[in-house]
C-alpha cells in the first residue's frame, strides 16, 4: 500500500486541523502558565519551615505525580456524577482537560521552581537582609529573579511535554489535533497519512512557541550581554555633571554624644557549640575597629550578630543609645528592621546581585524604601566614582573582577548612608594583587569619619588604620588595644605572635625611621 501524498498535503489546508492547532495552543499555554504559577506557591510552601504548609505541598506533590494523567483526565471529566454543582464547568472537555492539566502540571512544575529556588545562594538573602529588605521583598527582587532563570530551560521543556500531553484529552472527545485525525482516518482509513500531518502540526507547534521561548532564555542568559564600558565622552560629561550636582549628597554626621554601638554579654551558640562567651564591646561614633584572631574565634559571629545576620542567645545590643537587638530577636522584628538600615554590611564573597547591573545593584534598597529612583540612580554614579568604577556603571557582577566587584559592593552598603558599617574579611578572596585597591577605598572612609567594624587578616592594614584592634580567641575579647600598645606592650605578646611579628621588631622599624 503507497503513502497518498497529495492527501497528506491537503490536509494542511483543511481549518478542522487549524481550528484544533489553536485549540491545543489554547490549552497547552493555559495548563503551562497556571501550572508554573500554582507550582511556585507549592514550591515556596514546600521549602517553608512551617510544618503545616510544606507536608500539605509534599503530600500534593507527590501525589499528583503518581497519578497517570489519563486516568486524572477521566476522573476530572466524569467528577459532575460525584458533584453535580461542577457540571456546567466540567462537562465541557476544554476545561476538563485544562483542570487536569493544571492540577498535574502544578506539582511536576513545583519540583522545577524547588530547583530553582534552592540554587540561589543563601548570601543572595543574607545581603538583601543586610539592606533591611523584608521577606516579601527578598523573593520579588532577588530570589525570584535568579530562580526564574535559572528555571527556565526546564521550564521550557516542560511547555513541550504539554504540548504533546493535550493529545491524551482526546479521550474525552475534545476536538484537538489527534481528534480531528482519528475522525478522518475512521472513515477513509488512511491512518498513516493522517496521523503523518497530525504529527507534523505537533512538531509546528512546538517548534515555533520552544523558538520564541528559548528567545526569552536568550533574553535573559546575562553571560551573553557584552561589557558595557562608558565612552569616553559620555563617561566626561557625567563626571562634569557629578560635580556640579555634588552639594545634593549628604556626607555622614555622627549622631550625638551616645556610642555609635554597645555590645552587652552577648552570648551566641551553635547547637551546643557556643562561639561568643559574653562578649562586652563599645565603639564610639567615627572609630575605626579592626577585629582579628585565630579561625574559629567567633569574629565573623561576633559582626553577623550586630546587624541580626545571626540572632544573640542572651545580651543585648544597642545602637546610638537605642535598644537595637535582644535574644531572641527574629529579622522581622520592627525595631531590628529599622536598625539594620543605618548600618551597612560589606561580605567577603561580595554578595552582589547577579541579575543586576552596578547601577541597579546600589540602587534597589534604597528605591525598595521609599528613596526616588532618578535621585538613587545619581547617588548611585557618585558612589561609582567614589570607589573608581563609574566607567563600568552599566556593566553586571560577572563581568568584573574580585577587587572591582567588593568596591561595588562596598557602594551598594554606602547608598544606604549608614551610620555604621561592616566589613567580614573584604579582602579574603582576593588575590593579592586586587586587595589594594579594596584597601585604599576603606582607608579614605575611615578619613571621612565613618564608624567601623572590620574582621580582617590583613594584619599591617590594621595597625595602620585602627583606633583600636580586637584580638578575640576562644568566643572571647582577649585583648582590646590601640595599634600602638599591641606593637609595645607586654600584655599584648600573644597577639603579636599571631600577627607573626618578632618582639625587637618595632624598636628596628623605629630605628630605621
Amino acid at each position: 500500500m503507497q503513502f497518498d501524498w497529495s492527501y497528506f498535503f491537503s490536509l494542511f489546508s483543511m481549518p478542522a486541523f487549524w481550528e484544533a492547532s489553536v485549540t491545543v495552543v489554547e490549552l497547552s499555554a493555559l495548563a503551562w502558565f497556571i501550572g508554573m504559577l500554582l507550582g511556585f506557591g507549592l514550591a515556596s510552601a514546600k521549602l517553608s519551615s512551617v510544618k503545616w504548609l510544606s507536608l500539605p505541598a509534599g503530600v500534593y506533590i507527590w501525589f499528583f505525580r503518581s497519578i497517570p494523567l489519563l486516568v486524572l483526565v477521566v476522573f476530572v471529566y466524569n467528577l459532575p456524577q460525584l458533584f453535580p454543582a461542577t457540571g456546567s464547568v466540567l462537562s465541557n472537555p476544554f476545561y476538563s482537560g485544562l483542570f487536569a492539566l493544571v492540577v498535574t502540571e502544578a506539582a511536576y512544575m513545583a519540583e522545577i521552581h524547588r530547583g530553582g529556588l534552592i540554587s540561589v545562594h543563601k548570601g543572595q538573602k543574607e545581603a538583601g537582609r543586610a539592606l533591611g529588605i523584608g521577606s516579601l521583598g527578598l523573593q520579588r527582587l532577588i530570589v525570584i529573579p535568579q530562580a526564574f532563570r535559572i528555571s527556565l530551560p526546564t521550564l521550557i521543556n516542560e511547555y513541550i511535554t504539554v504540548v504533546k500531553l493535550t493529545s491524551l484529552i482526546s479521550v474525552i472527545s475534545l476536538t484537538e489535533l489527534l481528534t480531528v485525525g482519528q475522525r478522518l482516518y475512521a472513515q477513509n482509513f488512511l491512518v498513516m497519512e493522517t496521523l503523518a500531518a497530525v504529527g507534523v502540526y505537533y512538531v509546528l507547534i512546538v517548534s515555533l512557541f520552544g523558538w520564541l521561548l528559548q528567545r526569552l532564555e536568550s533574553y535573559l542568559d546575562l553571560s551573553k550581554r557584552k561589557p558595557q564600558t562608558l565612552a569616553a565622552n559620555p563617561l566626561a560629561q557625567l563626571r562634569q555633571s557629578l560635580a556640579r550636582q555634588a552639594s545634593v549628597v549628604d556626607r555622614q554626621v555622627a549622631p550625638g554624644a551616645a556610642p555609635a554601638l554597645q555590645l552587652q554579654n552577648i552570648h551566641k551558640r551553635y547547637g551546643d557549640h557556643l562561639v561568643l562567651k559574653g562578649i562586652d564591646l563599645t565603639v564610639a561614633s567615627g572609630q575605626v575597629v579592626s577585629i582579628i584572631g585565630p579561625s574559629g574565634s567567633g569574629k565573623t559571629s561576633l559582626i553577623r550578630t550586630i546587624n541580626g545576620l545571626e540572632s544573640i542567645d542572651q545580651g543585648e545590643i544597642v545602637l546610638f543609645g537605642e535598644s537595637f537587638i535582644h535574644a531572641g530577636d527574629t529579622p522581622n522584628n520592627p525595631q531590628m528592621r529599622r536598625g539594620v538600615r543605618h548600618i551597612g554590611m560589606v561580605f567577603q564573597s561580595f554578595n552582589l546581585f547577579p541579575h543586576l547591573n552596578l547601577v541597579d545593584n546600589i540602587i534597589l534598597a534604597p528605591v525598595y524604601h521609599g528613596g526616588d529612583r532618578q535621585l538613587s540612580r545619581q547617588q548611585a554614579f557618585v558612589l561609582l566614582e567614589k570607589v573608581g568604577l563609574l566607567a563600568h556603571a552599566n556593566k553586571y557582577p560577572h563581568q568584573l573582577s574580585g577587587g572591582q566587584q567588593q568596591r561595588v559592593a562596598i557602594a551598594r552598603a554606602l547608598a544606604m548612608r549608614p551610620q555604621v558599617m561592616l566589613f567580614d574579611e573584604p579582602t579574603s578572596a582576593l588575590d593579592p594583587e586586587l586587595v589594594g585597591d579594596v584597601l585604599k577605598v576603606i582607608a579614605d572612609l575611615a578619613r571621612e569619619g565613618m564608624t567601623m567594624l572590620i574582621v580582617t587578616h590583613e594584619m599591617d592594614f590594621a595597625l595602620s588604620i585602627s583606633d583600636r584592634v580586637i584580638f578575640m580567641e576562644d568566643g572571647k575579647v582577649q585583648l582590646d588595644a590601640a595599634p600602638e600598645s599591641i606593637r609595645h606592650a607586654p600584655e599584648a605578646e600573644r597577639v603579636r605572635r599571631f600577627m607573626g611579628m618578632v618582639p625587637d621588631e618595632p624598636v628596628r622599624l623605629a630605628s630605621n625611621l
